[in-house]
């Protein structure tokens, strides 16, 4: 399975960055999960969880306040805050 380059991002700080299996969001319209070969997409976030699966399947969540998320070329992107 092609995996997917995760980097997230607060105002503060860089909170992750690697390879992951999926990623779960809060969507403004509703949670979606982002998986490899996703097709490219920009969407902003509300408050909720925000989850991701490792590539030794140790799923991480975390709580944002919102933010933006943007996919492309297997790299995705999320500004939280």
């Amino acid at each position: 399975m092609k995996e997917l380059h995760l980097s997230i991002v607060s105002p503060e700080k860089e909170i992750f960055d690697g390879e992951v299996n999926s990623v779960t969001l809060p969507g403004a319209m509703g949670s979606f999960t982002i998986l490899p070969q996703h097709a490219p997409i920009v969407s902003s976030l509300k408050e909720g969880k925000l989850s991701y699966v490792t590539d030794d399947n140790e799923e991480c969540t975390l709580d944002i306040q919102g933010g933006f998320v943007e996919m492309s070329d297997g790299k995705v992107s999320v500004c939280v805050s």
